[in-house]
């Protein structure tokens, strides 16, 4: 009888040893689900807001090139304009230039011509004899 007892005992302590294993493996079951799930929850938040950050950059983006090309039209008509500006002041001042040079020649061109004639004139009296 203290065989059957003591094998009673030993099954007794091996169902309990086994049902105590099984409680374990269910408790580290459960909380491997539960953190498998909270992983791919924050990976799909992560996911979720990396899509966001790139619509966002991407918007941001297209208004950037979108201001930076206007600022550059912008640019491009006013150094059009000082351009024709400068040119067409320089075209005024050019002819203004030319209108009053050419004044100048014609004005030293008469002074020239009328003294050389005077010098005629008094060398053709000093050649004449004297009465």
């Amino acid at each position: 009888m203290k065989i059957t007892s003591l094998i009673a005992a030993l099954v007794a302590m091996a169902a309990l040893t086994a049902l105590g294993q099984e409680g374990v493996v269910q408790d580290v079951k459960h909380g491997a689900k539960k953190a498998g799930e909270t992983i791919k929850d924050g990976l799909e938040t992560g996911a979720e807001k990396t899509k966001e950050t790139a619509k966002t950059v991407g918007k941001k983006t297209k208004e950037t090139a979108e201001t930076v090309g206007q600022k550059t039209k912008e640019t491009g008509e006013t150094v059009v304009r000082k351009t024709k500006q400068t040119v067409n002041g320089t075209g005024e001042n050019a002819s203004e230039t030319t209108q009053k040079t050419h004044h100048k020649s014609r004005k030293s061109a008469t002074k020239a011509k009328a003294q050389t004639t005077e010098e005629q004139t008094i060398d053709r009296d000093s050649n004449t004899p004297a009465p």
